[in-house]
């Protein structure tokens, strides 16, 4: 009997044990995300979402197998688009074809808008390659293409994302940021009606990746690290998220190495008759967003979207300057781009960017599939037209 009462003690400890482990503490999941399509090939960056509901999602040429560099989502499955001859990659006439798109976007007037980094693997690039190139998504034909000039998109320039104002000038202003990781950083401000280009904020401290930035994900600081050979270093990715005020008046920004909020004057930008320093004198800085951001996205209620791919999180920065989490999920690896819909839905792409090669000693520590997911936030675009 004594060896019998021991032996249920135990059973009775390992069964409370157990219960304890149970219910210990965990961090607590924020948002009711769902996932649109997900994607087994190369891995995406880009997401946006037209007025009737069709999905575009791009995926860069940074080393993964290419099949398309744009593609539309039907069914669940990624289509080529416009068409497969556009994005058949042509190094020889680059200008005709879509060499490496970073980012797609709907403009107010429900068009489709390509911006080609002309960039593969983040190599230096031709007058040619970095274009912004329109589609009429009634005709799913391209209306419009505007290569850079080599003052504007320099050599060493990544185009990185893309917001809009149609109604400045005859035809609108679009807003570029260069996100260069080894080259000055700024903002190319776009003419699509001539398609004249100029560069503004270039080199700017605002725009710029913060020296030594030491970005935590997945409890692991993430550093260059191509190879157990070479020694690490960190991260220089500059100005990259965008967005634009629910007024026009105003464009964000942020580097991708940095965890402050930037704003601008677009009244300063769009002139091309104001100097640099008049310029820099409309930039204000926000302050600490609690976290290092990739996209950027604005509301009509000019609210402030940011993904925070330290924490695995999309926040939300209101008028008033006061942030709230709206996601945070273990399945926001690495949150890229930020599109919200006519839908009252904020569309994101998580593509485990920081396990890349790159930045794993050359171990690719990607697991597919990636995910588009989406979060309904009952919020409108900022539409400028």
């Amino acid at each position: 009997m004594k060896y019998l009462s021991l032996l249920v003690t135990c059973l009775l400890s390992t069964v409370a044990f157990a219960s304890t482990a149970q219910t210990l503490p965990q961090e607590k999941k924020l948002g009711n995300i769902e996932q649109v399509a997900s994607f087994n090939g190369a891995m995406p960056t880009g997401v946006t979402v037209s007025a009737n509901n069709r999905i575009f999602v791009n995926f860069p040429r940074w080393g993964d197998k290419v099949d398309y560099t744009v593609a539309e989502v039907k069914n669940g499955r990624t289509v080529a688009y416009p068409n497969a001859q556009l994005n058949r990659l042509n190094t020889s006439k680059q200008a005709d074809s879509l060499v490496s798109v970073q980012s797609v976007v709907i403009d107010p007037q429900d068009r489709l808008w390509l911006l080609d980094t002309g960039s593969i693997k983040f190599e230096p690039t031709t007058y040619g390659g970095p274009k912004l190139i329109g589609v009429d998504l009634k005709q799913n034909r391209v209306f419009k293409t505007i290569l850079f000039p080599q003052t504007v998109a320099l050599p060493t320039t990544y185009l990185n994302d893309i917001r809009f104002d149609l109604r400045r000038g005859n035809a609108g202003i679009a807003y570029i940021t260069d996100s260069s990781g080894n080259g000055p950083n700024g903002i190319i401000v776009v003419d699509l009606d001539s398609g004249k280009s100029w560069r503004r904020l270039n080199d700017h401290p605002s725009t710029k990746a913060v020296k030594n930035f030491l970005p935590s994900v997945e409890g692991q600081v993430v550093r260059n690290r191509p190879s157990p050979k070479q020694p690490s270093t960190p991260i220089t990715i500059g100005s990259d998220g965008i967005a634009i005020s629910a007024d026009g008046k105003t464009l964000y920004y942020c580097p991708l190495a940095g965890r402050r909020l930037y704003s601008v004057s677009t009244d300063a930008l769009a002139n091309e008759q104001t100097t640099d320093e008049q310029v820099a004198a409309t930039v204000i800085d926000l302050g600490e967003k609690g976290g290092a951001s990739d996209g950027l996205e604005s509301d009509s209620q000019n609210r402030v979207y940011l993904t925070n791919y330290e924490q695995n999180a999309i926040q939300r920065r209101s008028p008033n300057g006061a942030y709230e989490t709206l996601v945070n999920d273990d399945r926001v690896l690495c949150p890229d781009t930020l599109s919200l819909a006519r839908n009252g839905y904020l569309y994101f792409t998580a593509n485990q960017l920081h396990r890349q090669a790159q930045y794993q000693n050359g171990k690719d520590l990607r697991q597919k599939p990636y995910s588009l997911f989406r979060l309904r936030v009952n919020a409108q675009p900022v539409l400028l037209k």
